[in-house]
């Protein structure tokens, strides 16, 4: 089985550690956050990864190399220039089945096997993986009537949302709404589906999950590693 990872991207929100190494590179414990991904996928039963790669590529190839320390078989597509995030996969051959996509710098203890299980199951065309985030706003929401009039007042209050967990399971067909070439991220890709009548449905996790997008997500997702360790690599310590 197939898994393509998004590690193209120069991580400018971790800015100045991206400067001089990829985001994807980035140490978690002894080992990069993306060899954790790496792991756990195989672990799944993939065996071919694809790895989108553009801002330092080359650093990348230098250390994942072939795969074969990890026994996988890892090789490579390369941007020209930023394509988003969805853009990328029509370049990509051999994707003509079931296949995983996610963004290369997420810290989570998600089983990639329970995922592919749901979608199969649901008969989606594509699946997101989602994670429930709750947003506090330390202020009072004043709530309007359409105009100027007040019609409530909310003091702190908390917001629940279904968040994208940059994980996501592809049907082939799905490749077809990408335009080939040009940049596109995965939001216009969901919404030209929906529009289209595709199937899209939501993988419910609860359990651990940190996208390394700020240096305080990096610092926090150093100690959770540690801590967790067993939880993230499981028979493999």
């Amino acid at each position: 089985m197939k898994a393509v990872i998004l590690a193209g991207g120069k991580g400018s929100r971790l800015a100045p550690y991206t400067k001089v190494i990829p985001k994807p590179l980035m140490p978690i414990g002894d080992m990069p956050i993306l060899e954790v991904l790496l792991r756990q996928v195989r672990r799944a039963g993939v065996d071919e990864i694809v790895l989108s790669v553009g801002h330092m590529a080359s650093l990348l190839r230098a250390f994942f190399q072939e795969g074969e320390y990890l026994g996988l078989n890892i090789r490579y597509s390369y941007e020209d220039q930023p394509l988003g995030t969805a853009g990328p996969l029509p370049l990509i051959e051999g994707l003509d089945q079931t296949f995983l996509v996610m963004n290369g710098d997420v810290l989570t203890t998600l089983d990639f096997a329970d995922l592919l299980s749901f979608h199969r199951q649901s008969g989606a065309l594509v699946t997101i993986a989602m994670y429930n985030r709750q947003i506090k706003i330390d202020l009072g929401v004043l709530q309007l009537n359409g105009g100027h009039q007040i019609s409530g007042y909310i003091e702190k209050p908390t917001y629940n949302f279904q968040v994208s967990m940059g994980i996501y399971v592809f049907e082939p067909r799905a490749l077809e709404f990408i335009p080939c070439g040009l940049y596109f991220d995965f939001p216009s890709l969901i919404l030209r589906l929906l529009e289209n009548g595709e199937k899209v449905v939501g993988y419910p996790f609860n359990g651990y999950w940190q996208d390394l997008g700020r240096p305080d997500d990096y610092e926090q997702a150093i100690l959770d590693f540690e801590t967790m360790r067993a939880q993230f690599l499981g028979e493999e310590l």
